[in-house]
């Protein structure tokens, strides 16, 4: 990756959309919605503070992140779509679960 993002600033690449429902209908590109999550690919240096350092991000490059639907600039990079978003607009890590804590939900 050669894009390095500024201060709080994050690059994220959306996960694939769904294509079909739970009920197995599919769904047209135009229909669908751009999807709201997201692997962090690269991270700025951190949030500018009043007294000039720099606070460390929460997030970090691997995180899968969940975002607004309008949130963040599109950009386009070798081919691929990317997402630059600001810090404060991630609304959450999503971390993953073991598959033995899955499978006692289900």
């Amino acid at each position: 990756m050669s894009i390095k993002p500024l201060y709080d600033r994050v690059v994220v690449k959306r996960l694939a959309a769904e294509t079909t429902t739970k009920g197995g209908i599919v769904i047209p590109d135009k229909a669908a919605e751009k999807p709201t999550q997201g692997e962090v690919i690269a991270t700025g240096s951190g949030a500018p503070l009043d007294n000039g350092e720099l606070r460390p991000l929460a997030v970090k490059v691997g995180d899968r992140v969940l975002f607004g639907q309008y949130a963040g600039t599109e950009i386009k990079h070798n081919g691929e779509t990317y997402l630059i978003v600001k810090e404060s607009d991630i609304l959450a890590v999503l971390e993953q679960v073991e598959d033995k804590q899955q499978e006692k939900a289900a």
